[in-house]
């Protein structure tokens, strides 16, 4: 079975810790990871696929020093190697321009306002990483435990 990673990404521990609290429930079969910057989750995905690991979901924060956490999923989605990555996007502050931008640049997955909702998160990432298994075409039947099953159902139905 692959090592499936989901990497967390937001400047502010407290709101990372958050994050990583709530998706915790899926690190029976998702490894969660926690970066405080845009740079550091490039260095880790770089790691990571180096070794030979999966990068499935990455969920950003969009106001971030430096680098803005749609740049991050911009240069993500421009990367063949992670060209299936599901990209989370989780902001306070955007504007409906920002909101665009995410969409047709970074061809952003989901889109959570904070406050977000543990379980709608919690699902969205369940579902990403379920469609991931597909797009990447690996074994779906080693994960059947903890997949979404609309995913699966929707993933047989065109085989």
């Amino acid at each position: 079975m692959e090592r499936l990673n989901v990497i967390c990404v937001d400047d502010q521990r407290e709101v990372l810790s958050a994050v990583a609290q709530d998706l915790e429930p899926l690190s029976d079969w998702l490894v969660i990871e926690e970066c405080e910057s845009a740079k550091e989750a490039q260095e880790l995905m770089d790691e990571l696929d180096q070794a030979g690991d999966l990068v499935a979901v990455l969920v950003s924060d969009h106001v971030m020093p430096n680098q803005t956490g749609i740049e991050l999923l911009t240069e993500v989605a421009h990367d063949p190697r992670f060209k299936h990555t599901k990209k989370v996007l989780l902001t306070g502050q955007a504007t409906h321009s920002d909101t665009i931008t995410a969409i047709n640049l970074a061809g952003i997955d989901h889109y959570f306002e904070k406050p977000w909702d543990a379980n709608q998160l919690r699902k969205a990432v369940q579902s990403l990483a379920s469609e991931y298994i597909f797009s990447q075409g690996l074994d779906y039947t080693l994960y059947q435990q903890y997949l979404d099953q609309d995913v699966v159902l929707k993933h047989l139905r065109e085989v």
